[in-house]
This record gives C-alpha cells, structure tokens and sequence, in this order.
C-alpha cells in the first residue's frame, strides 16, 4: 500500500504543466498581426482601385496595429525578466516585436504622404511589417506552450 502512494506521489510531482500567454498578451498579439493585414489589404485596394478612402484606412489600421504592437511590447519585456527556460526564443520574440514597431512606424509616417505619393512605398512597408508581425505572433503563441516542469 504504501509503494502505491509513493507511486502516487512521484507521478503527481513530475507532471508537466503547459504555460501559456496571458490573455491580454495574447489578445494584443492577435490584434497586432489583424491590424497590421488589415492595412496590408486596404493598401493592395488603394493600389488597384485608386480611391483615397483605402489609403486613409490603412493610416487608421497601422495606427491601431502599432498601439497594439506597443502593448504587447511591454509585455515582451516583462517576460524577457520571466523567462526561465526560453531566454534566448523570448529575446528574439521581443526584438522581432521591436522590429515590428519600427518598420511599422516608418510605414505610418509614409502614410502620412499626399495620397498617391505613399504608394509604392506603403504597399511594401505594410507587407513587410505584416510578415513581421506574423512571425512574431508565431513565436509568441509557441514559445511558452511548449511546456515546462513547475
């Protein structure tokens, strides 16, 4: 009887217990990567149909995805003081977000440009910082999923 509560005891004590993202970590995360397609989108309909209305939408949507990427920054550097196991991933996780915000900046000061003069330029900038924000958003939701031992 008593090994069976040893037994018992050792399984409980070494069971793997997933960690995840805060969900305000995350919500922000996945508004970032929504946002920031979002302006990719309006700027390939900007390209094609001319109608200054989709330029001035993807301003909104950039500005919208950098205060989202901003915050989840924040929380990027709160882990980086957290992370036990996944230093080096949750580095590269806040750099890419660091990445993010800057590329997505320059792109929000070339949206600021009279209609067509931000074009092509924009249409560029918003798909490079969509890839980057779809990186980081992978990284994100994966590098503290994998588990760690409490």
């Amino acid at each position: 009887m008593d090994q069976q509560k040893e037994l018992a005891l050792t399984a409980t004590a070494e069971r793997t217990y997933r960690r995840g993202l805060h969900p305000i970590h995350a919500l922000l995360l996945a508004g970032t990567l929504t946002l920031f397609l979002g302006a990719t989108l309006s700027d390939y309909a900007y390209f094609t149909s001319y109608h200054i209305q989709w330029g001035t939408f993807a301003s909104w949507l950039i500005a919208g995805g950098l205060i989202f990427n901003g915050l989840a920054l924040l929380f990027a550097l709160v882990g980086l003081f957290r992370a036990d196991g996944h230093r080096r991933l949750s580095i590269v996780y806040f750099l890419l977000l660091l990445v993010t915000w800057i590329v997505g900046f320059i792109n929000a000061l070339i949206h600021a440009k009279d209609a067509w003069g931000m074009m092509p330029t924009g249409l560029i900038l918003s798909i490079i910082v969509t890839v980057l924000a779809c990186a980081a958003t992978w990284i994100g939701f994966s590098r503290l999923s994998a588990g760690d031992k409490s």
